[in-house]
């Protein structure tokens, strides 16, 4: 995926550096990429020594320019090959980075339902509805390995500052669920999920949506989002089109390609169709998902993290419901290492984008959370 004619994001092309540019393009025979000058970069949470990651997995939420983003945080060590250098000796910690500027600056907050060690209470049955319409409320579903294979549900009513739970998801039959959190709540107690499960050989995996008509006191099987893989489909990221419809990208692998596929629902999750490929190849071993955004003009933005050189944060724009998208869009490609990515995005009252993610300056610099504020123009 190297591009010869692609520079940093940071610089500002001026028009003789730009018609230069052009030109060599043109004699190269190559596309000229689309790129993200407006871009800015900030630290969200990095500490020498240590790792932070995947906050695609554990979910972002916004109040106008309030922003809270979930990731994991452990110690760093060197690993060899195509593992995260996490230190499995250390606890791994779940950790919320909070900005009330539109993410120009950030803190960081530990998680009222774990310990220091990193260890939780045993999930139990939720007894009384929660009210999804709350002004300040946010749903937070992880997987979690005990017991093996099951998954937790967490709810906040103040903006992700405490949280009640965790709370058993239903394993529907299914051998392991393993649930990121992806949501859209309909009304005061009525929630759609869509979680990722165990195959029928027990590997990873295929996405799955749920339902709960009865404030998050039992959840329904809805239906499958796709079929069967022989490689995985899973780590959706969704988004509601109109009353009835939805639109959702999966993260797919088979064999040694990944890519990130577009599903659509006209009947409210009910069933699905695909779209197509949308972005042809996310990199390494095992590729990097997707952030699906809505902005509030209609547009749609879908960034995703690619391991392959040259290493980065990118995008693409959808004008029309995901039917057709945009050329890639580069947040940022100087990263060191194709230890990165698992976006999550979220649009400010100005109507600039953050887009959130992990990432590293070098194979031996520890891994931390960043984050790009840019236009969507």
């Amino acid at each position: 995926m190297s591009d010869p004619t692609k520079i940093s994001t940071a610089s500002i092309l001026t028009l003789p550096a730009f018609s230069t540019m052009l030109l060599l393009v043109c004699l190269l025979g190559a596309s000229l990429p689309v790129l993200a000058d407006t871009a800015e970069h900030v630290i969200v949470c990095k500490e020498e020594g240590r790792f932070a990651g995947w906050p695609g997995n554990n979910g972002i939420w916004s109040w106008g320019d309030e922003i809270v983003v979930g990731f994991v945080q452990g110690g760093f060590r060197r690993a060899e090959g195509e593992d995260h250098p996490i230190d499995p000796d250390e606890p791994e910690l779940t950790r919320f980075a909070r900005s009330l500027d539109g993410g120009q600056s950030w803190t960081i907050e530990k998680a009222n339902f774990e310990d220091e060690n990193g260890v939780q209470l045993p999930p139990v049955e939720r007894t009384e509805p929660v009210d999804f319409s709350h002004p300040d409320f946010a749903m937070r579903l992880r997987m979690n390995n005990t017991p093996p294979g099951h998954s937790r549900i967490y709810y906040s009513h103040d903006r992700c500052k405490t949280w009640e739970g965790p709370y058993k998801l239903p394993l529907f039959g299914l051998p392991e669920v393993m649930a990121r959190t992806d949501y859209i709540v309909n009304g005061p107690y009525d929630a759609l999920a869509f979680v990722t499960a165990a195959k029928a050989n027990k590997d990873e995996g295929r996405v799955f949506c749920t339902r709960t008509t009865d404030g998050g006191r039992t959840w329904k099987w809805v239906s499958w989002i796709g079929p069967e893989p022989k490689g995985f489909t899973i780590m959706s990221s969704t988004v509601r089109l109109t009353d009835s419809s939805l639109l959702t990208a999966l993260r797919r692998k088979e064999g040694m390609s990944h890519w990130i596929d577009t599903y659509c629902s006209r009947n409210d999750g009910k069933t699905w169709t695909l779209l197509g490929e949308r972005v042809a190849d996310t990199g390494a071993d095992e590729g990097n998902p997707a952030s699906l955004t809505r902005l509030r003009d209609g547009r749609l933005a879908m960034a995703y993290g690619v391991r392959a050189e040259p290493y980065g944060i990118r995008t693409r724009m959808s004008t029309d419901q995901g039917r057709n998208w945009g050329e890639e869009i580069v947040l940022r490609d100087d990263a060191g290492d194709w230890d990165l990515g698992y976006p999550a995005t979220v649009q400010r009252t100005d109507g600039r984008l953050v887009t959130l993610y992990y990432f590293n300056d070098g194979p031996n610099q520890p891994r931390y959370i960043g984050a790009t504020i840019w236009t969507p123009e």
